[in-house]
């Protein structure tokens, strides 16, 4: 194939020999020819591009599945996210439950051992105060005793006393008008005297006698008699426990009073 010659600027320099190249041959006459085979390059350029669409085509599938698939795992794990926060505040919500149950556990525990050591103390000193109470039941019991001794001594005394002075009452009741009656208080005696005034021989004269504690004791007289006497008296018949001369002692002073 011959290729034609155009003007150009090195035109000039072949304007000279143009005349005796015409009838020389081309250097494009001198090149082989080719065969480019445009329809089998064409063919598999188009083979190519269904083959590169066919790869773009899964490509983007594969990166619209990884996509989803990506997301889904992104969905999911913000799920279990969420649930583990969920379930981080549920156990730290129990964990302070628990840490103020512990706490309250502790201080019932100290006011429980606080109790136990309160009710020993109690119980030493209840203990202790047992072991008193029985040293002053058994001192009590003791004097108990003594005090029994003493007044069944006492009363043996007074019995004796009594049979001594029961012939000279039965005297002073009998031959001296003398009686003895009770009064509305107990342990008191009263002891009335008759013939004692000369101008009314039928007047009484009285004295009330408390028997009820250790000694004797002139409770009241009637008349009035000088104090002093009547403590005198008294104080005699507390040394000697002899009714006989107290009651003569007092018949004398009831006899002084009336004739005064």
């Amino acid at each position: 194939m011959a290729v034609p010659l155009t003007p150009s600027r090195f035109g000039s320099s072949f304007s000279g020999s143009q005349a005796y190249n015409t009838n020389m041959p081309s250097m494009a006459d001198t090149l082989p020819s080719v065969d480019f085979n445009f329809n089998d390059l064409r063919e598999r350029m188009a083979q190519f591009t269904v083959r590169f669409d066919d790869f773009i085509e899964r490509g983007r599938k594969r990166v619209l599945e990884e996509r989803n698939a990506f997301r889904m795992n992104v969905a999911e794990l913000e799920d279990t996210q969420r649930n583990r926060n969920q379930a981080i505040t549920l156990l730290e919500s129990k964990s302070s439950t628990h840490a103020h149950t512990l706490a309250k556990e502790a201080a019932e525990t100290e006011e429980m051992h606080a109790a136990i050591r309160s009710l020993s103390e109690q119980k030493e000193e209840h203990l202790a105060r047992r072991e008193q109470l029985k040293d002053d039941i058994a001192s009590v019991q003791a004097s108990i005793k003594q005090r029994r001794e003493a007044q069944t001594a006492y009363q043996r005394s007074l019995d004796a006393q009594a049979r001594h002075n029961i012939p000279e009452l039965r005297f002073w009741e009998h031959c001296l008008g003398l009686r003895i009656e009770g009064t509305e208080t107990e342990d008191v005696l009263r002891f009335v005297y008759v013939c004692v005034d000369e101008r009314d021989a039928e007047k009484e004269c009285w004295f009330d006698l408390s028997m009820g504690g250790k000694e004797y004791e002139i409770a009241s007289t009637q008349p009035k008699l000088e104090r002093d006497s009547v403590d005198e008296a008294q104080e005699r018949l507390n040394e000697t426990r002899d009714l006989g001369a107290f009651l003569k002692s007092m018949r004398t002073l009831f006899l002084h009073a009336a004739r005064a």
